[in-house]
């Protein structure tokens, strides 16, 4: 590296272990991200950075080490953007905490559009399960991206939704961003880096713990237009994600539930406490999708420039295929009811059911339980 851009320090101070975004914010607010190059322990302590991270800024701007981390992102086929880029997610730069650098690996195109974030509790009953696929695919189908945390249950049902329309999905991790978590959302993350897009704000390697996913709530927020929160206990993850959108000005809206589910009090209480649109049908949505950006959001004529391809229909499955999920539509049934409605050996019924799993067209529960998506 012959000089360093404003770009190149913070990219090489980010993947600084210990170095973490009170300290960045310091140096650019204080004007000392150029001069940071030459501090010694002095400065360093100075801003209160502790002794392991100084140990480590002492490598922090070798020239052989930061290409190298460079060149690391590009064999896994990631991109950076540091908060000084002018392709930086315009959305997260308006909030008032933003990342200072992202990872993303995927579709970056999904950027450019309008976004809605759909989330919710991690243990959805049969009603949020319907309500966040239905939200997340018609929305989509209209050209809007969906914008999750990629957990188990709304978040992973709303990412499934966005990848059936033309939208599309982005999930924002709290990992980096070659770690899946959960595990069991390995063909998820695959289809979300094939034809969505990933984001994360943590270098490569970091390690894990649960205090990482709370920070990614915010970057949920800032990417979307809009927050929708199908179910949710009161003082939930997602109803973070709700408080942090109404932070930064954007709408609110929340799918209500029966008033004797536990699942269905975070949305209720922000309809009648916190001023949250009352979220009856995904066209009043579009409406106020439309109302503001125009009819370019109309039947998936806008948004970014996505893949038109088609998304996944009946017709693309087999006859006995197409019959199992028609008759998971209207609600949930178990292996021997579905049994006793189709004309079809046991055998035959359980390979369909395997292999509409992995197609992710239906979801298999507690109980021999099965679902449409």
């Amino acid at each position: 590296m012959e000089k360093w851009s404003k770009r190149d320090i913070l990219f090489a101070l980010h993947e600084t272990r210990g170095v973490g975004a009170i300290t960045i914010r310091k140096l650019v607010e204080g004007d000392l991200l150029e001069q940071c190059m030459s501090f010694g322990q002095q400065e360093w302590r100075a801003l209160q950075v502790d002794r392991p991270a100084r140990e480590a800024l002492q490598h922090t701007f070798d020239p052989i080490r930061v290409d190298a981390r460079k060149s690391l992102y590009a064999e896994h086929g990631i991109s950076w953007f540091t908060i000084f880029d002018r392709d930086y997610p315009s959305w997260l730069n308006q909030i008032s905490d933003p990342p200072w650098v992202l990872y993303a690996k995927g579709r970056l195109d999904l950027f450019e559009g309008v976004s809605a974030a759909v989330v919710g509790t991690r243990g959805p009953t049969a009603y949020g399960r319907h309500a966040a696929a239905r939200v997340a695919e018609q929305l989509s189908a209209n050209g809007i991206t969906i914008v999750s945390g990629m957990a188990r249950g709304i978040d992973t049902i709303a990412h499934e939704g966005g990848l059936r329309g033309v939208g599309s999905t982005v999930a924002v991790l709290g990992t980096d961003i070659e770690t899946v978590y959960p595990p069991q959302n390995g063909y998820l993350y695959r289809m979300i880096a094939e034809r969505g897009l990933l984001v994360s704000e943590y270098p490569l390697g970091t390690v894990s713990h649960p205090g990482l996913f709370p920070q990614r709530n915010r970057i949920i927020a800032g990417l979307s237009y809009a927050t929708i929160v199908v179910e949710g206990a009161y003082q939930s993850g997602s109803l973070i994600t709700a408080h942090l959108a109404q932070d930064y000005n954007r709408e609110v809206y929340a799918v209500p539930g029966p008033i004797n589910s536990s699942k269905s009090d975070g949305p209720n209480r922000l309809i009648r406490d916190e001023g949250a649109k009352l979220l009856l049908t995904v066209e009043g949505l579009m409406t106020d999708f439309r109302s503001s950006y125009g009819r370019r959001f109309l039947s998936g004529e806008g948004g970014a420039s996505v893949d038109r391809t088609p998304p996944q229909r009946d017709e693309e499955l087999s006859g006995e295929e197409a019959l199992v999920v028609a008759e998971l539509r209207d609600r949930p049934l178990t292996v021997d009811e579905l049994a006793t409605r189709l004309p079809m050996p046991l055998g035959h019924l359980h390979a369909h059911l395997i292999n509409l799993s992995i197609k992710r067209r239906i979801e298999g529960h507690p109980g021999s339980l099965y679902s449409a998506l």
